[in-house]
């Protein structure tokens, strides 16, 4: 190859743009200057691809470039019957404060060879991906168009994706629209009668061309197709249905005017409000009933334990008095059986979205929000993998001795990871899959080493902490711990106690239950 072709790069936040950029020129000869808009600048600086000489410009978007709306004589609520809504013509347009990213795009693009698109290798990131190839090459139809496919804000990783670019995947693009077509069927449990008929029957005639139509697999794909449609016509046309209809219904204390008011309809809240609502009636419809049951206790120089009832309960009060006073008159306990055995606790699963939200709320108590704030923020700083991800299981191509070694340094769980990588402990072993790949990036796993930044907040450390100590958890053994079960005899009843004994070494935030028994033989009494 010969010349310089000019390479217009595009992330999905400016963060990235920034970053990828520092990576990819070494922060060496690279020059920013504003684009259209002030929060998106251009990364200009020269990289070689495949030998290929070129002169990248790097912007970003922030989030989608485009949305939905009805055409104007449709957006006014009393223009129309909201069933009108599911066959009104709507348009695909930037908003007002998208337009100058739309300018610097279409500027840039029309003196550019190639687009390489650097949007988070989600489907949402996807979807977004098309939607700045259609205001490019609306500029520009020569265009190469490109995909990078990175995980980590890291130089192996970005360099690897500059390197080995791919073709854009429509699929997933598609799937942004299409996951919400299970969603779509939830929004008509919670419907019944003529509404639900009169809806079902506007909406699958708008997809489907008709409501018998036996055209499955066309029906689909225009499902696919259209679905960013079906929210917005579902979710406009339920609007203005259930305000028009319940506003004089009901007194709102929290309405200052009752002319505003509006009673929204959402695609997501609500058959999640159906939950809630389903669950209420089943705690309101409990009827509690009284149970008694006995337990006893045992102390000894070694401890106290503590030994259930084997019967479990009683709901008969009479019987469970007579069997009290039984045991109360022949208090000697003998020991019928001791029984060890080993017991195995396995690490958790690599590290995905919902877990490290769960963890960090239950071991932190930090809300999902600032979770996913403080991770997103480790990850723009290539301190931690992507963190949206639905993936719990590793690739096979994925070098996890290598995380591990960088780990090694660590004064808190340095000398676990040095335990780790030494065969002669067997310590390690291949994580295991919890059996989810969103197929677009990795588990959360540490990607640089760190003991801590200057800037990093308690929270940036602390969850750092969790994403290291978790990977490491699970490239390890299981928890090898011994429990012992006792059952003894008062007076004809039988009662049981348990307790284990176990190691947990680098995965601090989990123990096992149970209590250290004393020592027990058959027959002691």
């Amino acid at each position: 190859m010969s010349g310089t072709i000019k390479v217009l790069n595009v992330a999905e936040k400016p963060s990235v743009a920034k970053s990828v950029s520092g990576i990819l020129s070494r922060n060496q000869a690279l020059r920013v200057r504003d684009g259209r808009s002030r929060y998106n600048r251009i990364f200009e600086f020269n990289y070689s691809i495949r030998g290929q000489p070129c002169h990248m410009l790097f912007t970003s978007v922030t989030g989608h470039l485009m949305e939905l709306e009805f055409e104007d004589r449709f957006r006014k609520w009393h223009s129309c019957d909201p069933l009108d809504l599911y066959h009104a013509p709507v348009r695909k347009f930037v908003p007002e404060d998208k337009l100058d990213i739309k300018r610097t795009l279409e500027e840039e693009a029309r003196r550019c060879q190639w687009l390489v698109l650097w949007l988070d290798c989600d489907r949402e990131g996807e979807n977004i991906a098309f939607e700045v190839i259609n205001v490019c090459r609306a500029v520009n139809r020569h265009l190469t168009i490109r995909r990078a496919r990175f995980s980590a804000l890291i130089d192996r990783e970005i360099h690897h994706a500059m390197q080995n670019l791919i073709d854009p995947n429509p699929w997933f693009s598609d799937a942004v629209d299409a996951r919400q077509a299970t969603m779509l069927l939830w929004h008509f449990i919670f419907l019944e009668g003529p509404v639900f008929d009169i809806c079902i029957r506007q909406l699958f005639g708008y997809v489907y061309g008709g409501y018998d139509s036996p055209n499955t697999c066309k029906s689909l794909k225009k499902l696919n197709t259209h679905n960013r449609e079906i929210d917005l016509r579902i979710g406009a046309s339920f609007t203005r249905f259930q305000t028009m209809l319940l506003r004089d219904k009901f007194v709102i204390d929290s309405a200052t005017d009752d002319r505003n008011l509006v009673l929204s309809y959402g695609p997501c809240q609500f058959p999640t409000l159906g939950f809630v609502v389903e669950r209420y009636w089943e705690v309101q419809s409990h009827e509690p009933e009284e149970f008694w049951t006995i337990n006893c206790s045992h102390r000894t120089d070694e401890g106290v334990a503590t030994f259930n009832w084997m019967r479990g309960h009683l709901f008969d009060y009479t019987c469970a008095v007579i069997v009290y006073e039984m045991c109360v008159q022949e208090p000697t306990a003998t020991v019928t059986k001791v029984q060890h055995k080993e017991k195995l606790k396995y690490p958790p699963y690599p590290l995905n979205t919902i877990e490290l939200e769960k963890r960090a709320s239950r071991y932190f108590r930090m809300s999902s929000e600032h979770t996913m704030k403080v991770a997103e923020e480790l990850y723009q700083a290539g301190f931690i993998s992507y963190p949206r991800t639905e993936t719990d299981c590793f690739s096979s191509r994925t070098d996890l001795h290598a995380i591990v070694q960088e780990q090694q340094g660590h004064p808190d769980w340095g000398s676990y990871a040095q335990r780790l990588l030494d065969p002669e402990t067997g310590l390690w072993r291949n994580p295991g899959s919890g059996g989810h790949d969103d197929k677009a990036h990795p588990p959360i796993h540490p990607t640089k080493f760190s003991t801590g930044e200057n800037g990093w907040s308690q929270d940036h450390r602390t969850l750092y902490e969790l994403v290291v100590r978790h990977f490491l958890a699970c490239v390890s053994q299981p928890a090898v711990g011994a429990e012992t079960s006792v059952e003894i005899d008062i007076a004809g009843e039988l009662f049981s106690a348990s307790g284990r004994r176990n190691y947990l070494d680098v995965y601090r935030y989990e123990s096992w239950g149970g209590s250290m028994i004393p020592t027990y033989t058959v027959g002691q009494q």
